[in-house]
Parts: C-alpha cells; structure tokens; sequence
C-alpha cells in the first residue's frame, strides 16, 4: 500500500516514514508543504493520505479540499495526522470528509496499525 504522508516538520515526515515502511509494510512518498502534497497525490496517486492540520503554504484543509476537486485524487482516503484532537475539532475535520484523525504525539509502533484500522472500517 503506498501512502503519501505530508508534515512541515522534516522529523515528524522522518519519524512516520520510519514507522509506515518499516514496521507497516507500506510504500511511503513524502512531501512538507501543501502544493507539494497536492502534486505529489496526483502524480503517484496514492492508496491514503496521512496530513498533518498545520503546514506552512497551507493548512490540512485546505489541501484536503483542493484533492476533492480533482478527479484523481478525489476518492483518495485522507487521515488527519494532528495535536488538534479537540472533539470538536475531530468532528469537523470527519465532518470535511476525512477517513479518520490519529492524534499528535502518535506511538510510532502502532501508527500503521492505527492507518490500517482506519483504512478498513466501513
């Protein structure tokens, strides 16, 4: 399964990338900043998408939107990977059409096991 995972923070894109290929099996592409993400996902069509909320072009959202527009990409699973874990917040973001949300700090050891979960319930 290959997963683009897009974070301003070059040890969290490290950190998760480690974990994903590692210890989940999956092919992971990186990108740091939203517009990357955005051609990266329409150029290498991903299986998931795990984005942070917070990026410095743009925030999570936003990029979220502009990947429903597209015909490739808009039927991409996408989990928000954030510190915003306020219930209110997760709603809102589940509300936008997101997969799922994992919380910030996440356990590296079950990260992928988290995305899998998500990825597989109905």
């Amino acid at each position: 399964m290959r997963i683009l995972v897009v974070d301003d923070d070059p040890a969290e894109l490290l950190l998760a990338s480690i974990a994903l290929r590692d210890l989940g099996g999956f092919e992971v592409i990186l990108a740091q900043q939203g517009k990357e993400a955005v051609e990266c996902a329409k150029n290498q069509l991903p299986d998931a998408i795990l984005i942070d909320f917070v990026l410095d072009d743009m925030d999570g959202p936003e990029v979220f939107q502009m990947l429903r527009k597209s015909k490739d990409t808009s039927q991409i699973p996408i989990i928000f990977h954030t510190a915003k874990t306020d219930p209110s917040e997760v709603a809102s973001l589940i509300a936008l059409g997101a997969k799922g949300v994992i919380g910030k700090p996440s356990d590296p050891m079950h990260l992928a096991d988290e995305i899998k979960r998500i990825l597989h319930q109905p």
